[in-house]
């Protein structure tokens, strides 16, 4: 029999989710909980599946147990959940790739079995990520029982899952903001030091662009130490010294930048040279 799923909260992530297990019959969604009853009806119409509750207190019993919720109410959540409702042998577990399972601890003392899956991957577009989910990374991590039942579920509608260590979650997640958004951050400082040496931001995104491109891809086929090229890898430090001290005189933030990366920077060489 397929197992059921109580869905409680239903943002981007909730609602994509609900929607690709009801249609792969990984689970049967149940019940849908979220902020408002309006907002619940929202989600089932967007899933396709469902019955929308107006508090906790009507939520059926359920195998499975979605927790959708912003990062913050992860915690109280469970433990409302825990306090209403007889957990035991139920599986819950939630997508924040900042916490793990242990957040869920309220629900694990009322002995439901509990694990954080995490897609990687931005939910910006629902409609987007719901048609083109499957291949999308997932870090998995929690009770070996939850996984069990999750794994199969989320291999349904076409994850690949990569099991991680629970207690380095947040190192996990910094990953993350390291491989997406400070990589960004960066960009932006090389835009516009462009700028300020006189190129219009339109033609700076284009010298850019070739420069940023290459290289990402010489460092996911060869690696980061054998892409890694530029002043540091030459080893000529007193062009990195003059760089460091223009971009301070120009804007200090952005030469703190670039002073803050030439040790990381400095020690890739050295693995590039083989001297570490």
């Amino acid at each position: 029999m397929t197992p059921t799923l109580n869905l409680v909260g239903a943002g981007h992530v909730g609602r994509v989710l609900g929607r690709l297990f009801a249609a792969s019959g990984a689970f049967t969604l149940q019940d849908v909980l979220t902020r408002s009853p309006a907002s619940a009806q929202a989600a089932v119409a967007f899933i396709g599946a469902g019955h929308a509750c107006a508090d906790v207190a009507q939520l059926r019993p359920a195998q499975a147990w979605l927790l959708a919720v912003n990062d913050d109410q992860i915690e109280p959540v469970a433990a409302q959940l825990a306090q209403a409702h007889d957990l035991t042998g139920a599986v819950l577990f939630h997508c924040s790739g900042a916490k793990a399972s242990a957040a869920l601890q309220a629900a694990h003392a009322g002995g439901a079995l509990v694990a954080s899956v995490h897609p990687i991957r931005s939910f910006a577009d629902p409609q987007q990520v719901a048609r083109a989910f499957a291949g999308t990374f997932c870090g998995v991590e929690g009770d070996a029982a939850a996984l069990a039942l999750l794994g199969p579920a989320f291999e349904a509608i076409g994850a690949r899952l990569v099991p991680i260590d629970g207690a380095a979650k947040t190192v996990y997640h910094a990953a993350a903001v390291f491989a997406s958004n400070y990589l960004t951050t960066v960009l932006d400082a090389a835009l516009r030091a462009y700028q300020a040496a006189g190129i219009p931001e339109a033609v700076a995104r284009e010298l850019a662009q070739p420069l940023a491109t290459e290289t990402l891809a010489n460092v996911f086929r060869l690696g980061p130490a054998a892409a890694l090229s530029g002043p540091v890898a030459r080893g000529d430090l007193a062009t990195v010294a003059r760089q460091e001290q223009a971009l301070l005189d120009w804007d200090e933030a952005t030469g703190r930048l670039y002073g803050a990366l030439v040790p990381l920077t400095t020690d890739l060489a050295r693995r590039k040279h083989g001297t570490t």
